[in-house]
């Protein structure tokens, strides 16, 4: 079984990346060596400040994009410790109510 993590680095200019990957150790040594990603490239060096783990890829693809979603502030209480993070920004129910009932023609 394949394990798979969703990462968030904190780079030398204080941004965030976040990131999947199945070889978290070898992954942030490639971030630091400048070849992992071009928006790293240029930050480094960086630090791997907070990681989760899921299953398989898809899990941990969904999970970066709903992390890469949230504003920083939400980011940074999460890495200091929150105790519990909702897996998936919710929609508001407004929005919700509007895609349920789809518009018929006359």
């Amino acid at each position: 079984m394949a394990r798979w993590f969703c990462y968030l680095l904190e780079c030398a200019d204080g941004s965030l990346y976040a990131g999947i990957t199945n070889a978290l150790e070898r992954r942030v040594a490639r971030h630091n060596d400048g070849t992992a990603s071009k928006y790293t490239r240029p930050r480094r060096p960086v630090r791997l400040v907070w990681s989760e783990p899921w299953p398989d890829r898809a899990a941990a693809s969904r999970r970066e994009a709903a992390l890469k979603r949230l504003p920083r502030p939400v980011k940074l209480t999460f890495v200091m410790g929150a105790p519990k993070w909702p897996p998936y920004p919710q929609r508001s129910d407004a929005a919700r109510a509007t895609r349920a009932a789809p518009r018929r023609r006359a």
